[in-house]
């Protein structure tokens, strides 16, 4: 147990590639107690086991140990900062050496502790037995896998800490597991403390993402003071897991209601059932209260007892995809690339034809800088510069390097104005597919080793059944026309922010302000959000209410393309869906703005 009354933990990193600078701010100017990192996404985890498979030394995040340990390490152990990171990967023990290796050039001596089990990878035929239908369609189990990961808990992570470990390195774990596992360390909270547990995992989700909390991708832009000096987050967290979210002196973020609600809705589904392996969260009543400058205070969540399984995600090839563009320019220079591109589909489909190969099983067109994006909402008009970009599926590698090469022929029997696309000829990639099931936590072994010692190997289940819950539906009363009604942009009323889950995507919508609220609930439903989008989004839409934080969530299913990098599309991942939302037009009394 630490003497502090607060416990302060800084997030220094969102994923494999973020700033290299985040950690050496944090320890400087923080006053933290931990540093975690965030670096694993599902498609993270597949390239670590490609790397693994030709050098077995690798698989492991190793920008954590030779960019973000090698320059703060000897300051943390200087100042007593715990580090807690899933740079792990698939090679955990890999990743113990190599910090042992650097500590040992540094001639420091600590504690270095890692996670795994996560990785079931090499049990292909035990799981086959387990059927592991994918969440939303149902599909088997994929035979052949580039990775299959668990989403571990924060348990073994506190039991770690038990240990003294002073870094601790994981595998797969969930987002928040690295913030929730010292919270419950340092207060002693139980398993069953649900409510402090939801406040906590809550205190994860919104640091998680670094910088986008503190101002990264905020509705508001313009307001961020100072983007070449971006501040990343520090959660101080009180006993009673009420948190205050905030950021290092003399930086350039901000801390808001916005810009940490944005994050809050940011990738969730169902705010009112929130899953994770340690609490079952409901975070429909959070509250902020701006409580300083760049200082916001969180409360108010809700939980109650996990289930009995953990999330897997399996990676697994599906044919190849071939992606790139090209710059057009001139008068009509949209029609010009969409010409370019067609009559090119169509004569590589034609000597696809003549060699016997099947068709292509996708084709992406889109022209940007004529918004296709947008669909029926664009309002471009006559633009003089653009981007035609394309992306094609085909399971033969063969025919999409034909087409590649193909391509240049566009270069003198095409349309003018065309440059830019035959510096490289771009190459087939495999095209990867995530597959997202549920297994059982009694199935998953998982060890726990202190520096070259195993001090713990087993399943980190229980009896918990957790009831399914859902969002409380508010229906609201009819907000009446008035005379001076006007039509404004949504982006007037709220901000936004969307996100992917494979395939699915979410937009998250915050009202600036209490009165917006009945306007919004009427007019931005989920039928007007389905038919705003109805171009792109092949699925549905359900709505859900956070009341405490005034916001609305939109979970759409079938909107990316296949999602991550098994999409075609532009915006695979869904990052731009929100700004696109933010020009849809709602109408309000003029006095309302006034």
């Amino acid at each position: 147990m630490t003497a502090h009354q607060t416990v302060r933990i800084g997030c220094a990193s969102a994923f494999y590639g973020d700033s290299q600078l985040a950690a050496r701010q944090l320890v400087d100017r923080g006053d933290i107690d931990y540093l975690v990192f965030d670096y694993l996404a599902e498609v993270t985890m597949a390239i670590l086991a490609k790397a693994q498979a030709k050098d077995h030394r690798l698989g492991f995040a190793m920008d954590f140990v030779t960019v973000a340990m090698k320059d703060v390490i000897a300051d943390c152990a200087r100042k007593g900062i715990k580090v807690i990171a899933n740079a792990g990967g698939v090679n955990v023990p890999g990743c113990i050496a190599a910090l042992e290796e650097l500590c040992s050039s540094l001639s420091l001596d600590l504690r270095i502790a890692g996670i795994y089990g996560d990785d079931l990878a090499g049990r292909e035929e035990e799981l086959a037995t387990l059927g592991l239908p994918e969440l939303q369609s149902g599909a088997p189990l994929p035979r052949k896998l580039a990775s299959i990961n668990a989403y571990l808990g924060a348990r073994p992570i506190v039991r770690a800490l038990e240990a003294d470990a002073q870094i601790i390195v994981t595998g797969r774990v969930v987002d928040s597991a690295v913030v929730i596992a010292p919270l419950m360390h340092e207060f002693g909270w139980a398993r069953e403390d649900y409510d402090q547990l939801a406040q906590a995992a809550l205190a994860g989700h919104v640091i998680e993402c670094g910088a986008q909390c503190t101002g990264g991708n905020f509705t508001d832009w313009h307001q961020v003071p100072d983007f070449s000096n971006m501040s990343y987050p520090i959660v101080e967290v009180s006993e009673d897991a009420s948190f205050i979210v905030q950021i290092p002196p003399k930086t350039g973020g901000m801390v808001t209601p916005g810009t940490v609600g944005e994050q809050l809705l940011y990738e969730i589904g169902d705010p009112a059932n929130y899953l994770l392996p340690d609490v079952a969260c409901d975070w429909t009543g959070v509250k902020f209260e701006t409580v300083g400058k760049d200082q916001l205070r969180v409360s108010g969540a809700r939980g109650r007892a996990p289930g009995p399984q953990y999330k897997v995600c399996a990676i697994h090839a599906d044919g190849f995809k071939l992606s790139g563009n090209f710059f057009m320019a001139g008068p009509r220079c949209a029609e010009k690339a969409r010409a370019s591109l067609e009559a090119w589909v169509k004569r590589t489909r034609r000597y696809f034809a003549e060699q016997g190969w099947p068709d292509y099983r996708g084709v992406s067109l889109e022209i940007i800088g004529a918004e296709d994006t947008y669909g029926p909402h664009s309002r471009a008009r006559e633009t003089r510069e653009v981007m035609g970009k394309f992306g094609l599926h085909h399971d033969n590698p063969a025919a999409l390097t034909f087409a590649s090469h193909e391509r240049a022929y566009l270069a003198t029997s095409g349309p003018p104005g065309m440059s830019g696309f035959a510096l490289e000829r771009v190459r087939p990639t495999p095209l990867m597919r995530v597959h997202s099931s549920l297994i059982d936590k009694s199935a998953v072994p998982v060890t726990i080793q202190l520096g070259s010692e195993i001090i713990e190997q087993r399943c980190f289940d229980g009896d918990e059944s957790s009831a399914p819950a859902t969002g409380t539906r508010y229906p609201g009363s009819p907000v009446p026309v008035t005379k001076d009604a006007i039509h404004v942009p949504l982006e007037a009323l709220a901000w936004a922010r969307s996100g992917d889950k494979g395939d699915n995507a979410n937009i998250g919508v915050m009202s600036r302000k209490p009165e917006f609220v009945p306007y919004l609930r009427e007019q931005l439903t989920a039928e007007s959000v389905r038919n705003y989008f109805a171009h792109t989004v092949r699925g549905e839409v359900t709505r859900f209410e956070l009341p405490g934080i005034l916001a609305f969530n939109f979970f759409i299913t079938e909107a990316l393309g296949g999602g991550g990098t098994a999409s075609l599309l532009v915006d695979p991942q869904g990052k731009a869906l929100a700004q696109m939302l933010l020009s849809k037009t709602i109408t309000v009394p003029a006095k309302l703005l006034e």
